[in-house]
């Protein structure tokens, strides 16, 4: 009977200090998610360069004396005489006018679609001959830099034919250059253009019947 006990004890005690193995668990890396490459077919559109729109030089509001070219309010005289700058601009100033100011680019490509036709050389407006490198216009307002047309290197104030320098800006078939302001040059000359139309004041009704009468009033005092 003690044996039996002994026996129990030590089977008891052998199943308490056996310590059975624990099973490994292996880190794994998560593999990635499969990644599919979706390729789409897209139609090429193919790029162009906008057209400028075209400009309207006929306005049936205003009208220019014959020989001058209309562009919106304004009236254009492309001047063949040729004379210094300053004797360009009086020529201008006794017609009504002054030398030419470009004051946009729309402005800019309708005088350049004239003077592309002569091929020849034009004054316009603009010096600096009260402070070399402040270009003005003849109305005094300064020039915008943003809004230039000069050639490559211009203005370069050559000194080679005037010991002076080049002081006043003429106009080519596309760029504008400086030269001596006593050099003989064409000249292009600018004014308002006379209102033919009736003028109504701010806040007036104006039937479209008293428009079209006018205007057919008129297009019969021109038969």
């Amino acid at each position: 009977m003690l044996r039996n006990l002994e026996l129990k004890q030590k089977t008891i005690k052998a199943d308490v200090t056996v310590t059975q193995p624990c099973n490994i668990i292996q880190p794994t890396t998560p593999q990635p998610t499969e990644i599919t490459t979706i390729t789409q077919s897209y139609t090429t559109i193919p790029t162009t360069t906008p057209q400028p729109s075209e400009i309207t030089t006929n306005d049936p509001c205003y009208e220019c004396e014959d020989g001058w070219k209309q562009h919106g309010e304004n009236c254009y005289f492309f001047s063949t005489r040729k004379s210094s700058w300053n004797a360009s601009r009086t020529e201008c100033r006794t017609q009504g006018g002054d030398l030419v100011k470009i004051d946009s680019s729309e402005e800019q490509n309708f005088l350049r679609t004239t003077i592309e036709q002569i091929r020849r050389y034009f004054w316009i407006g603009l010096t600096d001959s009260a402070e070399e490198g402040r270009w003005l216009w003849v109305d005094g307002s300064p020039l915008n830099e943003r809004l230039t047309f000069w050639f490559f290197h211009e203005p370069d104030d050559w000194t080679e034919e005037d010991s002076d320098g080049e002081d006043c800006a003429r106009m080519g078939p596309t760029y504008w250059f400086d030269k001596s302001c006593k050099a003989r040059e064409r000249s292009i000359c600018e004014k308002p253009a006379a209102a033919v139309c009736p003028h109504f004041s701010s806040g007036t009704t104006v039937r479209v019947e008293d428009t079209m009468s006018y205007f057919s009033k008129a297009n019969a005092a021109n038969i």
